[in-house]
């Protein structure tokens, strides 16, 4: 016997088939879906009083949009009314298979002609990370990314950066040209003087190399900053 003030379970299978997020993909294709009938794909069942698309759009509410999803840790996902380990998981692959797909095929990518393009590479992923993250974007003579490569973890500074491991793996790879990239977790990308300094030895270690620094990008929260845009470690 159901309790006396029990709410339905409600199953997009209760939704009008059109507005079901299945059909509505199948017909129209995932462009047409918003993030909560995505979501809701996903989740495929929802819980007393809500359905899939009803838990969708809670969760992006509670952690602030696709951004807050992707940096939620694990546990405070699974934590959330109706999900669990086994639509956690799901949630966090499908978010995962979206940042790979940015980066998986160096050769289909158009090449990086702008601090924008190269932005685009890596502020899914860096404009989620807790801690800093140094990373390299090696090009080739194309200005074609070849591979992104983590050069530190932890606090970014003049005196800790040794700029030859920035290098390391630009002459493995045989590039070119190379961007760097890290993040300010604070959300916040305006460089610090330590930001400056560490481009401006970087930038004048590659001139000795004979690898272009195209420039070095500060990554915050849905927004970033060139340094050579603002005339930073660049001369």
């Amino acid at each position: 016997m159901s309790e006396p003030n029990s709410r339905p379970m409600y199953r997009i299978a209760d939704l009008h088939e059109s507005d079901r997020p299945r059909e509505r993909l199948a017909a129209l294709g995932p462009q047409a879906l918003t993030n909560a009938e995505l979501l809701a794909i996903l989740l495929r069942v929802g819980v007393r009083g809500e359905n899939a698309v009803d838990v969708g759009q809670r969760l992006l509410k509670e952690f602030g949009g696709l951004q807050g999803l992707h940096r939620a840790p694990f546990k405070q996902l699974m934590d959330q009314r109706g999900m669990g380990e086994a639509k956690a998981s799901q949630i966090k692959a499908a978010i995962e298979l979206g940042r790979r797909l940015t980066i998986e095929s160096p050769e289909e990518r158009p090449a990086i002609n702008s601090p924008a393009d190269a932005a685009a590479l890596v502020q899914y992923e860096m404009s989620a990370l807790e801690q800093e993250h140094l990373r390299v974007i090696l090009l080739d003579r194309r200005n074609r990314a070849l591979e992104i490569v983590e050069v530190y973890k932890g606090s970014v500074n003049s005196s800790q950066v040794r700029v030859g491991e920035l290098f390391k793996e630009a002459i493995r790879a045989n590039a070119s040209a190379i961007i760097v990239t890290h993040n300010h977790p604070s959300g916040d990308p305006t460089p610090s003087p330590d930001d400056t300094a560490v481009t401006r030895a970087i930038v004048q270690a590659g001139k000795l190399l004979d690898i272009d620094v195209l420039d070095h990008l500060v990554i915050g929260q849905g927004k970033w900053v060139s340094l050579k845009e603002r005339g930073l470690g660049f001369a």
